[in-house]
């Protein structure tokens, strides 16, 4: 195990909780590669998955730099007959329902709720978030949702509809909120922590302009062929 110096291991693992977070600081913390779920903040250099210690790697989009991969654009052609809505975060029947159906994709550490992921006041607590909704006519399929900083967005949590697996709703989510990101003049998207090496979320890697937090401060581009950060930006 390494950290991102050949010769160095980084250990760090904290974690606060919170009611208030503005616009402003959400943008700090994020490019402290802080996450959340509801009021709990946390961030870590290092977690154990599949009882391998992995070195995790926190991950955003420069978006000044991004561009969709041809894998990428089918996928918005794909869902094009989709009706997508962005707004405050609503927690309903339809979207309690739709992640109840979701949750079985899990094969460990299973959710219990959707407030595993969001406080009891999503849409302001702690933080200003919005959630996309997407549609097949009146039918829900997906959700996601997202905290929207003053320079950058990140992604929470999404849910969609087994039965449409074939839609890859999960991209499909991630590539609408860059896109909203881009039009509201966001500089960054945050799309979550992956680990170094294979795991569940090496979809988070195959996105174009993709930078990697070297837990020292630095956001650094991301290659993926040796997974080691760049030039410090």
């Amino acid at each position: 195990m390494t950290g991102t110096r050949a010769s160095e291991i980084i250990f760090i693992n904290e974690s606060f909780y919170s009611d208030s977070i503005s616009r402003s600081k959400m943008d700090i913390l994020l490019a402290r590669a802080w996450r959340h779920f509801g009021n709990y903040f946390y961030r870590y250099s290092l977690s154990l998955y599949e009882e391998d210690v992995r070195r995790v790697l926190p991950l955003r989009i420069r978006l000044k730099n991004f561009t969709f991969s041809k894998s990428q654009r089918r996928t918005l052609r794909r869902n094009a007959d989709l009706r997508c809505v962005v707004g405050p975060i609503r927690i309903t029947e339809e979207t309690n329902d739709l992640f109840h159906r979701h949750r079985v994709r899990f094969t460990h550490a299973i959710p219990d709720s959707i407030y595993c992921f969001l406080s009891s006041e999503p849409a302001v607590e702690p933080a200003p978030a919005s959630e996309l909704a997407v549609y097949d006519g009146d039918r829900l399929v997906a959700i996601s949702y997202f905290d929207e900083g003053i320079k950058a967005t990140s992604g929470i949590y999404a849910a969609f509809d087994p039965e449409v697996a074939e839609r890859r709703l999960g991209i499909f989510t991630m590539l609408k909120e860059i896109e909203y990101s881009i039009g509201t003049g966001r500089s960054f998207y945050y799309p979550g922590f992956a680990y170094e090496g294979e795991s569940f979320y090496d979809y988070k890697k195959r996105f174009r302009a993709l930078e990697v937090f070297d837990w020292q401060g630095h956001w650094l581009p991301y290659h993926q062929n040796d997974e080691r950060p760049g030039v410090p930006q």
